[in-house]
């Protein structure tokens, strides 16, 4: 099941996969920035937000195709886990 944009997508994940990297760096301010690490090199990816609204959605691969300007960049939404900060709950 797919959301209707890109945008709704983003601003309900909280990890991304761009270009085959895990990114758990990322805002929605002005656009889309992007960064996570490949190694030791730093990556980092912008995209304004006509470039975020004109994203499609890409069935047979269940990812997100955008464009900088110069290149298709494939972005698929995660939901990482993330511990909880309540105190553990007894299963008895």
């Amino acid at each position: 099941m797919t959301t209707s944009t890109f945008l709704h997508a983003l601003q309900t994940t909280t990890m991304l996969e761009i270009d085959g990297l895990h990114a758990w760096e990322f805002s929605l301010d002005n656009g889309l920035q992007v960064e996570c690490m490949d190694g030791r090199a730093r990556k980092v990816w912008a995209f304004t937000p006509a470039q975020v609204e004109a994203a499609s959605f890409d069935e047979s691969l269940q990812s997100w195709v955008i464009s900088d300007g110069q290149a298709d960049h494939r972005v698929v939404c995660l939901d990482a886990f993330s511990p909880d900060d309540d105190e553990e709950t007894d299963l008895d």
